[in-house]
């Protein structure tokens, strides 16, 4: 039985690393192609983690 959650959790996180690894390439793709929006909604991100409360 516990074998199987490993498999499962294993396959979880290879399949989340790839996400991962994909979402990362579509952010370059979108800075190489959209500077000035990927450079704006960057500053967006920044100020929204600066005024999130923890």
């Amino acid at each position: 039985m516990a074998d199987h959650d490993d498999d499962r959790d294993l396959e979880r996180r290879r399949k989340r690393a790839s996400f991962l690894r994909e979402l990362d390439e579509a952010k370059e793709l979108r800075e190489r192609v959209q500077p000035r929006k990927a450079r704006a909604a960057r500053m967006r991100q920044q100020m929204r983690m600066r005024t999130f409360r923890w």
